[in-house]
C-alpha cells in the first residue's frame, strides 16, 4: 500500500502517533513544517476529506489569536489559511491508499492502525 502521512515533527501527539503506527517504508512522511503542503497537494487532500474546512485545525494558535471562531469563513479562507501556515492543518493527515484520515483522536488512529496492519 502506498500514501503518505502529513506530520509535525515537533508535535508531540504526532511523534506519539508515529511511532503506534510503525508505517511501513513505502509510506512516505512529510514534515509539514520542513516542507510545507503545495497547492496540488493540498487540492487532493480536499478531493479525498470533502473539503478544506475538514482539513482545517481550530485548535491552532492561530486562529485563537485572529479571532477566527467570530467570523464566517468560507472554503477559499479555509484554503488560503491552510497554505499560508502548517499550523491550519488538523494533525496528522494520514493517506493510506485510497483512504483518508484526518486528526488524532482515538478513532481516526485505529482506523489508520487498521488500515496499515489489518
Amino acid at each position: 500500500m502506498k500514501g503518505t502521512i502529513y506530520y509535525l515533527s515537533s508535535c508531540d501527539t504526532c511523534k506519539r502517533i508515529l511511532k503506534e503506527l510503525a508505517p511501513a517504508k513505502e509510506i512516505a512522511l512529510q514534515d509539514i513544517k520542513s516542507s510545507p503542503l503545495t497547492i496540488i497537494q493540498l487540492d487532493e487532500l480536499k478531493a479525498k476529506a470533502g473539503s478544506y474546512e475538514a482539513l482545517f485545525s481550530k485548535r491552532a494558535r492561530l486562529y485563537k489569536e485572529r479571532n477566527l471562531k467570530e467570523q464566517t469563513l468560507s472554503e477559499a479562507d479555509y484554503r488560503s489559511m491552510l497554505l499560508e501556515h502548517y499550523t491550519f492543518l488538523k494533525r496528522p493527515v494520514m493517506v493510506l491508499g485510497d483512504e483518508i484520515f484526518i486528526g488524532n483522536t482515538k478513532n481516526v488512529v485505529a482506523a489508520a492502525k487498521e488500515k496499515l496492519h489489518p
